[in-house]
């Protein structure tokens, strides 16, 4: 399953089924689990640990130096999870050791093509990038995010479960969950009911999430006292307790 002009380490670990493309190269300490597909002109570096039944499109660059400056080839790692597709171009960069020393990419997610995800990035499942997405270094992602095309995110910020990023929005600050914003900078507008509605959400959840981002966004109150209103108003409902465990934990300040 590897192309005769692919370059294979002896030392890498690859994992049954694994297909390797012409020309791709695979470093020493790279582990690539069972079923993953490796595409042509892919270039897999480092301590990268890659999981099973992902598929990864020509010409990416996985798992090599970070993009900062600080960086002194410290041993940091690259960590992608299962069933992630991965299209044409994209660049996937290590951890630096300033910060956690990983990047890592969850499951299930499908980032398109020529998105870059910058060292020490954690993102999670269920994910979306569209063509050209690109994140700054330390940015969080969380479950079920959907990033629109040219979308771009500041180093250290934070985007919350089930948030929408429109085209070309440019976010400095962090997203809470359920919410739409677009623009540059990037200004939330509204919350996002048909990507709650498409994962399960009841259509009283989805009126109380309205009501907790009337609270947040445009009753004038304080981000503190914002926070006081939504914990009661949220009791009682978990799927919609990742928005107050969000705002206490915001680290960029919250985009408002």
């Amino acid at each position: 399953m590897i192309h005769p002009t692919a370059e294979v380490d002896p030392a890498a670990v690859l994992g049954d089924g694994v297909e390797v493309g012409a020309y791709s190269i695979i470093d020493a300490g790279v582990e690539i689990g069972t079923g993953t597909r490796i595409g042509p002109h892919v270039v897999v570096r480092g301590q990268t640990r890659i999981g099973s039944d992902n598929r990864i499109f020509q010409f990416c660059s996985i798992g090599d130096d970070p993009q900062d400056k600080k960086y002194a080839a410290e041993p940091t790692r690259l960590e992608i999870g299962d069933r992630n597709t991965i299209r044409e171009g994209c660049t996937i960069n290590r951890g630096t050791v300033q910060d956690l020393g990983y990047t890592r990419v969850g499951n299930d997610n499908w980032i398109m093509a020529y998105c870059h995800i910058a060292h020490d990035c954690v993102l999670g499942d269920h994910l979306v990038l569209a063509n050209n997405a690109t994140l700054g270094g330390h940015v969080r992602l969380d479950d079920y995010a959907i990033l629109g095309g040219f979308a771009g995110v500041h180093q250290f910020c934070s985007v919350g479960r089930h948030a929408f990023l429109g085209m070309f929005s440019a976010v400095n600050r962090d997203i809470p969950p359920f919410v739409t914003v677009s623009g540059n900078p990037a200004r939330p507008r509204g919350v996002n009911a048909e990507g709650m509605k498409r994962h399960g959400f009841s259509t009283e959840q989805i009126g109380l999430a309205r009501r907790a981002y009337r609270i947040l966004f445009r009753s004038g109150l304080k981000l503190a006292e914002a926070r006081v209103e939504l914990t009661a108003l949220l009791d009682g409902e978990p799927a919609l307790q990742p928005l107050v465990a969000f705002l206490a934990d915001a680290r960029r300040g919250v985009t408002r």
